[in-house]
């Protein structure tokens, strides 16, 4: 496993990496029963915003940016934390969280928290709501900016994603990048695994190691020409 980063990120606090998270998750308090939640996506969120998606705070509203939504909601202080690190907003607001007046509750919203596409923490929403974002990108003509949707392994019981899977392989959203953080927390899982799951209905998948930076980044870039794409994280089994 390998958690090498990129050099570090200017914030609007100075320069941060990695290791800076879990100071700044720290600053949030009042939802440590997610704790397990937003711990799980720390890897993979930080190597998405610091190597992956092309949005920066000055290219937030440009319609040629890539699209981040956070499904698996209920949990987003490493969201926070990233979106901190990366200078959407400044640390301090971070020691508000979930207070009255803050624009950061203990579910993300859009229309409050700089960075955010979406509203979440309703689970099985994120994967269907990134289907209609790559839709009507298409429809505009845009079909560079690229789509990705983190969800929960345990929310792939809802049946709206299944609805989602069904329809982006055959459709061909290759603009469309699905992100699984696997904590063996699922009631009822798939057979073969959640990786089979997306290949089945036509898309490029694969299953790496939720920790390891450098299989998270060639798992995220890797061609998957005419199909969406899944990355299925493995971090450990949540407690």
């Amino acid at each position: 496993m390998t958690n090498m980063t990129a050099a570090p990120v200017r914030g609007l606090h100075g320069s941060y990496d990695f290791h800076d998270l879990g100071r700044l998750i720290s600053l949030m308090t009042g939802a440590e029963k997610h704790a397990p939640a937003a711990h799980s996506t720390t890897d993979a969120l930080w190597v998405l915003y610091d190597r992956v998606l092309r949005v920066t705070p000055a290219t937030a509203d440009d319609p040629g940016r890539d699209r981040f939504l956070l499904s698996k909601g209920h949990g987003p202080m490493a969201y926070y934390a990233v979106l901190a690190a990366h200078g959407f907003f400044d640390e301090e607001v971070l020691r508000g969280f979930g207070t009255y007046g803050s624009p950061l509750g203990h579910h993300p919203d859009r229309l409050l928290v700089p960075g955010a596409e979406i509203g979440s923490g309703s689970l099985g929403h994120g994967l269907p709501l990134a289907v209609g974002t790559v839709l009507g990108l298409r429809a505009q003509g845009l079909t560079d900016p690229r789509v990705w949707v983190l969800v929960g392994d345990a929310e792939l019981d809802e049946g709206s994603n299944h609805e989602a899977i069904a329809h982006a392989g055959p459709a061909g959203l290759e603009q469309l990048h699905t992100l699984v953080i696997d904590n063996a927390s699922a009631t009822h899982g798939w057979p073969g695994g959640i990786a089979s799951r997306f290949e089945a209905a036509g898309w490029s998948a694969a299953t790496v190691d939720g920790r390891d930076h450098e299989a998270l980044y060639a798992a995220f870039t890797a061609p998957h020409p005419g199909r969406p794409r899944a990355v299925v994280a493995r971090v450990e089994p949540k407690r």
